[in-house]
């Protein structure tokens, strides 16, 4: 019984947090373009994003993601918060969609969260992560801060994906 009770609270207080959280976007586009993996690994650093639990008060946000040897990806989502880092170990799978696109990450054993690459650039300096609740959302870009003209274009095509942009959390890079 108690095995069977620790994965319906976890679900349950992920829910709870789900829920409390505003939909940014009521009807997620599917991903635009496809993805070619090799060129989207590497680290990528949050420009801007919904805000979330396990990001408050972040600065220096980092995504980076590798090829394992089983054919899944390494993704280690690192930020630093009072002085300190705060490093999460994951790994994600694609879906089986035709494009690459959809991805889905764990960083809790057995539970997967979808991850859309939704938009990206042609030479993979910036892309915009979303997933099909409009809760999450994430402009990453391989620069820590993109210039003027690069920001205002992003912020832009988040609209132009159906996205509130008020809701948009500017990330603290160096």
């Amino acid at each position: 019984m108690r095995q069977l009770l620790l994965p319906l609270l976890i679900a349950t207080a992920g829910l709870s947090a789900c829920a409390a959280m505003p939909v940014g976007n009521p009807k997620v586009p599917e991903p635009a373009q496809r993805v070619e993996l090799d060129r989207y690994l590497g680290t990528w650093r949050e420009f801007a994003g919904y805000e979330n639990r396990f990001e408050r008060d972040c600065v220096n946000v980092t995504a980076t993601y590798g090829q394992r040897p089983d054919g899944k990806l390494s993704v280690l989502n690192a930020c630093e918060r009072g002085g300190k880092s705060t490093v999460a170990k994951g790994v994600a799978r694609l879906t089986g969609d035709d494009k690459g696109a959809k991805l889905e990450v764990s960083f809790f054993g057995p539970f997967y969260a979808d991850y859309w690459v939704l938009d990206r650039a042609p030479d993979y300096s910036w892309s915009i992560v979303g997933e099909p609740s409009g809760r999450y959302l994430w402009i990453l870009t391989r620069q820590g801060r993109p210039d003027a003209q690069t920001r205002e274009d992003l912020v832009a095509r988040v609209k132009a994906l159906g996205y509130d942009t008020s809701l948009l959390h500017f990330t603290a890079q160096p």
